[in-house]
């Protein structure tokens, strides 16, 4: 079963901050009021078992657009994309799909990554690409972040009751057979407290099931600027 979780999930708006080295954000200052295309990419990973995972990042774009804030503070960014994952092997397939993105404020090289809002990634590995995204990033309206830090925050945000009837949320796509795919539409993501450049970067988490093995594929995006 494919969820359309453009149609059948609320897409949260998020904000976060961060920092990171210019090495690992290359892309050039995206100002107020301008359209970002961006290539998307591609992975093929095999499976222990010999499962193929090809995961696809396309339609991606961003749109940049002064904040509600109107300092040099704020930024607002509106993403597009679409994720597809395509499984081959024998047996029972299932896979999740977990779409979100990594935020950047580019103000101390030096300082740690930790954070207590949302998930932290650590600045070292972002570089490389060979950060380890977890599955639920978090997914906060507008969360202020100091100098030195980086976050994952999570696209989508599916309420469910809990085992003792609470509100939970989940930020992943679910399907069983050979594909699934998940999009969003001008989905927000807002920066506050950001006193030097901010950047992003897609990324697309992956969790494959099968008879035989459990693994992850994660496939990034392009960093780029949003001011």
């Amino acid at each position: 079963m494919i969820i359309n979780r453009t149609n059948g999930v609320r897409l949260a708006a998020v904000g976060a901050a961060a920092a990171a080295t210019m090495g690992f954000f290359s892309v050039g200052e995206a100002n107020a009021d301008t359209f970002v295309p961006l290539p998307g990419g591609s992975i093929t990973q095999t499976l222990a078992d010999s499962t193929v995972v090809t995961a696809n990042l396309t339609d991606e774009s961003a749109n940049i657009s002064p904040s509600m804030g109107s300092t040099p503070l704020h930024r607002n960014v509106w993403v597009n994309g679409k994720a597809s994952v395509t499984l081959e092997g024998d047996g029972v397939q299932t896979a999740y799909i977990y779409p979100g993105y990594v935020l950047a404020c580019q103000v101390d090289f030096g300082a740690g990554a930790g954070v207590d809002a949302g998930a932290s990634v650590a600045l070292s590995e972002l570089a490389t690409g060979a950060a380890t995204i977890p599955f639920s990033g978090g997914a906060n309206g507008g969360v202020t972040l100091g100098p030195g830090q980086a976050v994952s925050v999570d696209l989508l945000d599916q309420e469910y009751a809990d085992p003792y009837g609470g509100e939970a949320h989940w930020g992943g796509n679910y399907f069983e057979g050979p594909s699934g795919s998940v999009s969003w539409t001008d989905s927000t993501l807002g920066v506050s407290g950001c006193a030097g450049y901010a950047q992003a970067r897609a990324y697309v988490n992956v969790e494959v099931v099968t008879e035989n093995v459990t693994s992850v594929v994660t496939l990034w995006g392009q960093p780029f600027s949003i001011g």
